[in-house]
C-alpha cells in the first residue's frame, strides 16, 4: 500500500525525516497516531531492523493500535519492534538484567493495594500514627521521590526535604521510605515506580549495560512526550546519546498530568537538548468543525508558556458552542439530560454519540440522577458510578445499619472503619457467639460484654452505642442533619479530610456531593416524607443497576476531563464552568498551575467534533450551604463569535454583552481581571462548633511541656504534641488536634492546659 498518498505537508515531512533528533509538534486531532506508525513503517520498509526501533507509549491500548497500524504495511515483521508503555518495556529490561542490581530476575511486581498495605505494615511495626501517617500520603510521598530519582538514603540526607517533614510534623517519612525499600529489597520486589527507578539505577551504576542498549535501539519514539516525568526523561536521554535518532511526539497544549509528575518543560525546552533539532508541526484538525477549533485557539492563546503553533479546520464551519446557565448544579442536569433527548428526538443517533465531562467525579451525581429520571442510559467512563464508589457505599452502609442494624453486609463494612480497634479476631468472636447462640450478629455487639471479654467488649460496646445514638437522631431530625451527623460523628469525614494525596480528595468531595444530594432531598416540596430512611429507599432503587451490560451498549458517557484525553465524541457538554470549581480553587496560587488547568479546558473542547455546550451553575450546595457560584473566567477567555448564550428568557432581563457584564447585571464581585486564591470553602465549612472548654479552664505551665503529652486548646480542642521546635520565647509545637487534624502554634501564645 502506498502508505503516504494519504498524507498531507507536514505528516508526510515528518514521517520521512528518520535521521537526527525530531520533534513533531501535534495539536489536537491532527493526526497523530497515523504519523507515528507510518514513522515506523518508513524506517522498516527502508531497511531499518525491527529489533533496533523502540517506540515508547503511555497506554497499552495506544501500543496495540499503533502495532496493528503498522502491520498492515509492513507485516508480521512489526512484532520485532520494542514497542509497550515505559513501565511494561523496561520491566522487560529489568527481567534480563535485574542481577546486576541484586534482583532476581523472576522478581514480583507490586501493585498499589500491595505497596501500601505493606506501608501499613511498617507503621504499625514502627508505632505511628496511622492517621498522620496516612498511608495513601506515605505511598505518593514515596513515588513522588522515586519519579524525581530521590533514594531513601538520599531522602534522609536532604536537608531541605527533612526540615519539610519535620515542619508538617511528619519527621519519620524519610526512615519509612527507608524500610519500606529495604522490605521490598528482602522480597525481591519492585513496585511500579522501581520500574524505572531501578532502570536509572542500572544504566547510572553499570555502563556497559547502557551501552548495549544504546547500541540496540538505533532508533526511538516516544509518544506524549509532554506527559514524561523526570525519571522517563532521563532514561530517554541517556539511551538517544549515541545515535540521537530520538523522535518525540506531542502537544505541550495538552499537558495536564503534573499532579502525577509530569514536566511540561521536557517538551518545551527539548530544542536546548538537542540543538540540530528538526521540528515539524502537524496543525490541521481533522476532528472538529471551525467553530470548536478557533474557539479552542482563543482559549490557549492565553497560556504564556508554550509552543506556538496555529492550529485550523478545514471541516465546516458547524454550530456555534452554546453557552447554558443554571441555577442548580441539578437544574444543570436537567438541562443537559433535556438537550441529548431533544437531539436524539430531533436527528436521531445514538446515545454513545455523547459525553459529559466534569473536573471532578463528584460532579457525577447530578448528571446520573438526571439522566435516569428520563431514562437515558450511560456509563462512567474510567471510574465507577457514584453510588457505587467505596466511600459512598461505606457511608450508606452507616445508614443502612442505623435503620436496620441486623443488615449483616453493612455491619462486616463498616464495624472497623474507620479503623477503631476491632480487629478480625474480634469480628470472628462475634460470629461465633452468634451461631453458638443462634443470635443475630446485631444481638451479641449490642451486649458485648456478655459475649466477649476485657478490651473487646469495651471497643464492641463503644460501636453499639454509636449505632444506637445514629438511631436516636434519625428519628428526631432531618435527613441532611441525620446524615451529616452520622458522616462526621462515624469518623469518616475525618478520615478523608486527613488524606491529602489527589485521591483522598477526590473521595472527600464524594462524600460532600452526597451530602448535597440529601440536603436538596430535605428541601423538597414534592414530597412529605422527607426523612433519610426515604432517601435511602430512593437510593435503592437507584442503586439497583443491571452490572452485567454489554460494555458497547449504546450509552452516553460520563467522564472525568483527565479521562478523556485521547477520546472524541460527536456531541460534548463540559459541564460546571464556575470560578474555584473549573479553574479548580487548587489551581489558583501560580501561573503554572492555572496554565494547566487552561490546557484541561483546551482538552476538554478539543473532544467535540460537531457539537459543544458547556454550562454553569449560579449556586451549588456544598457541605449542606447553598453557595453563590460565579461563570469561569474560562468563558471570559472564548471568543464570543463562537459562542451562542443558550439562556432561558426567565433567567436574566436581557442578554449580556459578554459575562463580565452578566456578573456586573447579577452584582457578582468581578475576580476575573486580578485572580486571587480564596481560602476552600470546605475546608472551613467543615469544621466543628466551637469547642467548650472544661469548667474551669486554665492555661498550664507548658516551660516542660514535651512531645507525645495531651493538652487541651480554648478553642480548638483536644489534641496531642507531635513535635518541638524553637528554643526560648520562640518554641513552636505541632500538635494534632482531633477534631481540626494538625496545626502548628506559638507556646508563647498557645494557652494550653496540659491534660497527660
Amino acid at each position: 500500500m502506498d502508505y503516504l498518498a494519504g498524507l498531507n505537508p507536514s505528516q508526510r515531512a515528518a514521517v520521512e525525516q528518520t535521521e537526527g533528533p525530531v520533534m513533531i509538534v501535534a495539536g489536537a486531532g491532527s493526526g497523530k497516531t497515523r504519523v507515528i506508525t507510518y514513522r515506523v513503517a518508513h524506517l522498516v520498509r527502508h531497511g531499518v531492523d525491527p529489533f533496533n526501533i523502540l517506540v515508547l507509549t503511555f497506554t497499552n491500548k495506544a501500543a496495540k493500535e499503533m502495532r496493528e497500524r503498522i502491520m498492515k504495511v509492513v507485516g508480521d515483521e512489526a512484532k520485532n519492534i520494542w514497542m509497550g508503555t515505559f513501565h511494561s518495556v523496561f520491566a522487560k529490561i529489568l527481567r534480563v538484567e535485574a542481577e546486576h542490581i541484586g534482583y532476581p530476575r523472576n522478581f514480583t511486581i507490586y501493585d498499589t493495594d500491595d505497596s501500601k498495605s505493606l506501608i501499613r505494615s511498617i507503621l504499625k511495626e514502627m508505632q505511628l500514627d496511622d492517621k498522620l501517617y496516612n498511608a495513601n500520603f506515605v505511598y505518593n510521598r514515596i513515588s513522588s521521590a522515586k519519579n524525581n530519582l530521590i533514594a531513601a538514603q538520599e531522602y534522609l540526607k536532604n536537608d531541605q526535604i527533612q526540615a519539610e517533614d519535620y515542619a508538617n510534623g511528619r519527621g519519620q517519612l524519610g526512615q519509612i521510605y527507608l524500610t519500606y525499600t529495604q522490605r521490598c529489597y528482602k522480597a525481591g520486589a519492585m513496585d511500579f515506580d522501581d520500574l524505572l527507578f531501578k532502570t536509572n539505577v542500572l544504566f547510572r551504576e553499570f555502563p556497559e549495560v547502557l551501552h548495549r542498549y544504546q547500541h540496540k535501539f538505533k532508533y526511538l519514539m516516544v509518544d506524549e512526550y509532554q506527559d514524561t516525568n523526570f525519571s522517563q526523561y532521563l532514561i530517554v536521554r541517556k539511551l538517544a546519546a549515541i545515535n540521537e535518532n530520538i523522535c518525540v511526539v506531542g502537544d505541550d497544549a495538552q499537558s495536564i498530568y503534573a499532579f502525577r509528575g509530569a514536566n511540561i518543560q521536557n517538551i518545551l525546552n527539548f530544542e536546548k537538548d538537542y540543538p540540530d533539532l528538526k521540528v515539524f508541526k502537524l496543525e490541521q484538525n481533522y476532528r472538529s468543525t471551525q467553530n470548536i477549533v478557533n474557539a479552542a485557539n482563543s482559549i490557549i492563546a492565553n497560556n504564556k508558556n508554550q509552543l506556538k503553533k496555529n492550529v485550523f479546520s478545514e471541516n465546516e464551519a458547524g454550530e456555534k458552542i452554546k453557552v447554558c446557565r443554571a441555577f442548580s448544579d441539578n437544574e444543570e442536569g436537567k438541562i443537559v439530560a433535556e438537550a441529548i433527548a431533544q437531539e436524539r428526538a430531533l436527528k436521531g443517533g445514538n446515545y454513545r454519540d455523547f459525553a459529559i465531562l466534569y473536573r471532578t467525579n463528584a460532579q457525577s451525581r447530578a448528571m446520573e440522577e438526571a439522566l435516569r429520571k428520563i431514562n437515558i442510559p450511560y456509563k462512567i467512563y474510567g471510574g465507577t458510578s457514584f453510588y457505587q464508589r467505596k466511600e459512598i457505599k461505606d457511608l450508606i452502609a452507616y445508614f443502612r445499619l442505623t435503620f436496620n442494624p441486623n443488615d449483616e453486609e453493612a455491619l462486616k463494612r463498616v464495624i472497623n472503619y474507620p479503623r477503631r480497634g476491632i480487629g478480625d479476631t474480634t469480628v470472628d468472636r462475634i460470629f461465633i457467639a452468634a451461631d453458638k447462640q443462634q443470635l443475630t450478629l446485631w444481638d451479641v455487639i449490642s451486649n458485648a460484654s456478655s459475649y466477649l471479654d476485657g478490651r473487646s467488649a469495651g471497643v464492641v460496646g463503644v460501636f453499639a452505642t454509636m449505632i444506637q445514638g445514629f438511631q436516636v437522631v434519625a428519628k428526631n431530625h432531618s435527613a441532611f442533619d441525620a446524615a451529616m451527623h452520622i458522616a462526621q460523628h462515624s469518623g469518616i469525614l475525618k478520615d478523608l479530610y486527613e488524606d491529602k494525596s489527589v485521591e483522598g480528595l477526590s473521595r472527600y468531595e464524594n462524600i460532600q456531593e452526597l451530602l448535597n444530594g440529601i440536603k436538596e432531598f430535605s428541601e423538597r416540596e414534592d414530597i412529605e416524607e422527607k426523612g433519610l430512611d426515604v432517601f435511602m429507599q430512593d437510593v435503592a432503587l437507584l442503586t439497583n443497576d443491571d452490572n452485567d451490560k454489554d460494555p458497547n451498549a449504546d450509552t452516553v458517557s460520563l467522564m472525568t476531563i483527565h479521562s478523556s484525553k485521547g477520546l472524541e465524541f460527536p456531541h460534548v457538554f463540559i459541564v460546571g464552568l464556575e470560578e474555584n470549581l473549573f479553574p479548580s480553587q487548587l489551581s489558583l496560587n501560580s501561573r503554572s498551575e492555572l496554565e494547566e488547568e487552561r490546557r484541561l479546558f483546551y482538552v476538554a473542547v478539543t473532544r467535540a467534533e460537531k457539537k459543544l455546550t458547556l454550562s454553569y451553575a449560579t449556586s451549588r450546595y456544598r457541605w449542606g450551604t447553598l453557595n453563590n457560584c460565579e461563570p469561569s473566567r474560562f468563558l471570559d477567555e472564548l471568543n464570543p463569535a463562537y459562542l451562542e448564550l443558550d439562556f432561558r428568557p426567565k433567567d436574566i432581563p436581557e442578554r449580556a454583552a459578554s459575562f463580565a457584564d452578566e456578573r456586573q447585571a447579577w452584582g457578582q464581585r468581578d475576580v476575573f481581571t486580578k485572580p486571587k486564591p480564596k481560602v476552600m470553602p470546605k475546608t472551613t465549612a467543615m469544621l466543628p462548633k466551637a469547642h467548650t472548654p472544661t469548667p474551669g479552664f486554665a492555661p498550664s505551665d507548658i516551660s516542660n511541656l514535651q512531645v507525645g503529652m495531651e493538652v487541651e486548646h480554648e478553642r480548638f480542642g483536644f489534641g496531642k504534641v507531635i513535635n518541638l521546635e524553637g528554643s526560648k520565647n520562640d518554641v513552636k509545637a505541632t500538635i494534632f488536634f482531633k477534631e481540626l487534624g494538625q496545626k502548628q502554634l506559638l507556646l508563647k501564645f498557645a494557652k494550653l492546659r496540659i491534660v497527660g
